[in-house]
């Protein structure tokens, strides 16, 4: 099931290719990745650093005295998560080029779990393309919308 994936920020600067072996990713709640990413919980994939490959360096920030985080400093982008003396690293499923391959297994970090934002089954879902204004600006901006 070993398959080269690609991947990367938001503005194109830093990206990767990785050695994936499992369709597993997590979910974490806790409260430094709330931080990191300004979101109630990030999805990620765990795989070993000798299984990636950055074509080109992404920045890191220390987000605790235990770990790392690399990002783009261009764009923002968060792209992953690792303790420096660890032989793995952690990478987040929406930087992925094609991140459909990945199902969450398990949740980390739950003693700061956000439960309403778990369940969202029954909300309304709404396309981008069912935003007239939305949609009005990408037209204008760059004659589509995005990918």
């Amino acid at each position: 099931m070993k398959q080269t994936m690609t991947g990367g920020c938001q503005c194109g600067r830093v990206r990767y290719s990785a050695q994936i072996f499992s369709d597993d990713a997590y979910l974490c709640h806790c409260r430094m990745c709330q931080r990191a990413t300004g979101g109630v919980s990030i999805a990620f994939v765990n795989l070993k650093k000798a299984d990636l490959h950055w074509a080109h360096e992404p920045d890191y920030y220390a987000s605790s005295p235990i770990a790392h985080r690399p990002f783009c400093s261009a764009c923002g982008t968060p792209l992953g998560f690792a303790y420096p003396d660890s032989e793995n690293i952690d990478l987040t499923v929406g930087s992925f080029d094609d991140p459909s391959r990945f199902v969450p297994r398990h949740h980390f970090g739950v003693e700061t779990m956000h439960e309403a934002w778990i369940d969202t089954t029954d909300l309304p879902r709404y396309r981008i393309d069912q935003n007239p204004s939305t949609v009005d600006r990408w037209m204008n901006k760059v004659g589509k919308l995005p990918d």
